[in-house]
């Protein structure tokens, strides 16, 4: 009998590593085929953004992934940061490996547009601000065509995180933002309203301790950073792991439940600036992000959808994608 292998997806990840991009980085080198990493200024600066990335791929053993340096600050505005939640390096807490793999020549905006223009079917996710993918796009608007789908962790349907109304990826570079979701490209929106779903609390960090591999015991490391920064910051339990959603819904599209709405970004708000504006007026009942996952769906009544917004996690299903990844890595 012939046995059919169903060929990885291939993606370029858009990240800041941060101690969830490091989870988002883990999971699509495992289940996808990572054509490079661009990074980008957000939750530390772009020297820290990138040397990260190559310590996780150092400590996954796929030292050979090309990484790439973007863009440094927002496309208007100066880079603004997170060392309360993911300390001085971006990535505190376990001693990782120094990578053997440099940082390669170019720039990564000229790495995305060239990949997207010689390769087929090609899928970006994007876990920082979404600077590089914008000035990608401005210098080569025919690039949109040829972008399968893009997979964002960023924004919110409902609350924000960094101000009120906004979210911090959004924040930190609204004006990126808004050219990506106006871009006419088939957007998948892991916000806040998902990604705190995502809540990991100690009971799966020991849980990850357990499993008997190098790569766990360093994951276990930065979450225990990771929890304890966020706790002290937030003054609740748990940690959420936002980035690795986005990454799990294109890994596993059963794993979040989504609804078309349209989306754009606030950029002139006095209080609401960076917030992602969803239209979710065509849903129904007293919780409309999470009944409309049981009702047939409506017409929207404004603008025509732009995104698929995530509003429900298979929280069991993640975490167990989760754990089985940590364990098949060295």
């Amino acid at each position: 009998m012939i046995s059919i292998v169903k060929a990885m997806r291939k993606v370029i990840l858009d990240c800041d590593p941060g101690h969830d991009d490091a989870f988002a980085i883990m999971l699509a080198v495992r289940h996808l085929e990572v054509l490079g990493i661009t990074g980008i200024g957000g939750n530390c600066v772009i020297e820290n953004v990138t040397r990260n990335a190559l310590k996780i791929l150092e400590l996954i053993g796929r030292p050979g992934i090309p990484v790439y340096r973007g863009h440094s600050r927002p496309l208007v505005t100066e880079l603004v940061t997170a060392p309360q939640f993911h300390g001085k390096s971006g990535l505190d807490g376990p001693e990782l490996p120094e990578p053997a793999a440099k940082v390669r020549d170019g720039h990564g905006v000229d790495f995305i547009i060239d990949t997207l223009k010689s390769v087929d079917g090609v899928t970006l996710i994007a876990t920082g601000p979404l600077t590089n993918i914008a000035a990608a796009l401005n210098r080569a608007p025919e690039i949109a065509a040829r972008i399968t789908e893009i997979s964002i962790m960023g924004g919110s349907a409902s609350f924000g995180n960094w101000t009120p109304a906004a979210e911090f990826n959004i924040f930190v570079d609204p004006e990126a933002a808004y050219r990506v979701f106006n871009a006419g490209l088939h957007i998948k929106m892991c916000g806040l309203n998902l990604t705190r779903q995502c809540r990991i609390t100690r009971e799966e960090a020991d849980r990850i301790r357990s499993i008997p591999t190098k790569t766990a015991a360093a994951a276990a490391e930065l979450l225990g950073f990771y929890l304890r920064s966020s706790e002290k910051v937030q003054g609740v339990p748990g940690a959420d792991l936002h980035d690795p959603c986005a990454a799990a819904w294109i890994i596993d599209p059963s794993l979040v439940k989504g609804i078309p709405m349209h989306v754009t970004v606030e950029l002139k708000g006095e209080f609401t600036r960076g917030m992602t504006v969803c239209d979710y007026r065509h849903t129904r009942g007293s919780d409309p992000l999470r009944d409309i996952c049981h009702e047939p769906s409506a017409a929207p009544l404004g603008e025509k959808p732009n995104a698929e917004v995530g509003v429900e996690l298979d929280r069991e299903g993640f975490f167990r994608l989760l754990f089985d990844t940590l364990a098949g890595y060295p």
